[in-house]
C-alpha cells in the first residue's frame, strides 16, 4: 500500500508534552459503538463486559539515553535493543564523526567502545560493565528517552522518571514506554475488577525504532524494527479460557497487541513465546486473537497509524483522528487514547448489559 494513504495533518499544538493528572483523567474516544462517544479513562470499566480480559504490556522503561564524549566531540547515544548481556544496538549522533574502535566514556569508569557502524546512524556499543552493573550505570547516569516530539529545557521539572513508566512495569528492557498503559491507576483498576474485567500481562521491551520515520513510498519496502517479547503459558491459558467462556481480549496498546498475534498460529490459538518480533500490521491483515485495541493517537505515516487502520478501517481513523481534532484531544505518547473494536471481528455472543 502506499504511504501516502497513512498521511494527514497534526499541527504541533496538538502534541501533549505532559501527561494528564491523575492518568485516568486523560479523555477516551470510544469507537465502539456507533460513531463516535467522548469520554475519559475511567469510563473505561463501563465501556467493557463482564468477562472480558485486558492484557497490557508491563516492560520497565530504563533510561536508556547517554551523553558521553568521544575526546572533545560530544556524543549522544540511544540504546535501542540488548544484544548481549554487555551489548547494545544504539542510534548515536554525530554518527558520521564516530568509528568501530573508537571509545566513549559516559563517566568516569563507565564507556563503551564502538564495534560496529551501520547505516542511519546506528551503532553497536560493547559496554565495560554489563548485566545489574550496567543497569545500575543507566539508571546513574543516563536520562528517559522521552520521544523526539517531546522536548526538554534544564529548567523544567524532570517528571519523566515516572510520568513514562507505567504503574504495572516490572521487567527492564524497553527504552520507550507502551504509552496507552501510561493511563492506567489503582483506581481504574478497581473500577475493572469491580466489572468483573480481569488484568495479564505479556513483556515486550519496546525499541526506540518505534519512533523511526517510514521513508519507503510502500509500506511492502518498509523494514520492521526487531524487538524482544515473551507470553507465558500461564497468560495462554488465561487468553484461551476467557475465549471459551465467550469474553473479549482487549490489548492494552499496540505493542501487546502485536506480541499476541506474533504469539497466534491460526485465528483464535495462540502459544507461549519468547524471543524476537518483527511483524508490521497493515490493512488487510486478518487478527487471530484481539477483539479490542486500547491505544493512543499516532504520528502521520506511522507503522503505529497502520497497525490501527488496519484493526479499526483506514476511512474509520482518518475520520476518528479529524473528530479527535476538532475536540482537541491531544496527541502521541502524553496525550489522549481511543478504545477501537476490530472491523472484521465476529459479534460476541455474550450480552452486553
Amino acid at each position: 500500500m502506499k504511504v501516502d494513504l497513512f498521511d494527514f495533518e497534526l499541527p504541533k499544538r496538538f502534541i501533549a508534552d505532559r501527561p494528564a493528572k491523575p492518568r485516568d483523567a486523560a479523555r477516551l474516544l470510544d469507537l465502539t459503538g456507533e460513531g463516535f462517544a467522548d469520554r475519559i479513562m475511567r469510563d473505561l470499566a463501563e465501556l467493557l463486559q463482564p468477562g472480558d480480559l485486558l492484557i497490557a504490556n508491563n516492560t520497565k522503561v530504563i533510561p536508556a539515553r547517554l551523553d558521553g564524549l568521544r575526546g572533545d566531540v560530544r556524543i549522544e547515544a540511544t540504546l535501542h535493543l540488548r544484544t548481549a548481556d554487555d551489548e547494545w544496538l544504539a542510534f548515536a549522533r554525530p554518527g558520521k564523526r564516530l568509528k568501530e574502535g573508537h571509545r566513549i566514556d559516559f563517566a568516569d569508569g563507565f564507556y563503551a567502545e564502538l564495534t560496529e557502524k551501520r547505516e542511519g546512524g546506528e551503532v553497536r556499543l560493547k559496554f565495560n560493565c554489563g548485566g545489574e552493573e550496567l543497569f545500575q550505570c543507566l539508571e546513574t547516569h543516563g536520562h528517559m528517552p522521552l520521544p523526539p516530539y517531546i522536548s526538554r529545557t534544564a529548567d523544567q521539572p524532570q517528571n519523566d522518571r515516572e510520568d513514562y513508566q507505567t504503574v504495572f512495569a516490572e521487567h527492564e528492557g524497553a527504552v520507550a514506554a507502551p504509552t496507552a498503559g501510561l493511563h492506567f491507576t489503582e483506581e481504574l483498576f478497581h473500577g475493572l475488577e469491580k466489572r468483573g474485567v480481569t488484568f495479564e500481562t505479556v513483556t515486550l521491551h519496546v525499541g526506540a525504532g518505534t519512533f523511526l520515520p517510514v521513508k519507503a513510498d510502500d509500506t511492502e519496502d518498509h523494514q520492521m524494527h526487531v524487538e524482544w517479547g515473551t507470553i507465558t503459558q500461564v497468560t495462554v491459558d488465561k487468553i484461551n479460557a476467557t475465549r471459551m467462556a465467550g469474553g473479549r481480549i482487549v490489548a492494552v496498546g499496540t505493542t501487546s497487541l502485536r506480541l499476541l498475534e506474533t504469539a497466534a498460529t491460526a485465528p483464535g490459538i495462540i502459544k507461549p513465546f519468547t524471543g524476537e518480533t518483527d511483524i508490521f500490521i497493515t490493512p488487510g491483515y486478518q487478527f487471530k486473537i484481539v477483539d479490542l485495541l486500547l491505544t493512543n493517537f499516532h504520528l502521520p505515516r506511522s507503522t503505529l497509524f497502520m497497525l490501527v487502520s488496519a484493526f479499526a478501517g483506514l476511512e474509520q481513523m482518518h475520520a476518528a483522528y479529524e473528530h479527535a481534532k476538532n475536540k482537541n484531544y491531544r496527541f502521541y505518547s502524553y496525550g489522549d487514547g481511543c478504545l477501537l473494536k476490530n472491523v472484521d471481528a465476529t459479534p460476541s455472543s455474550r450480552s452486553t448489559d
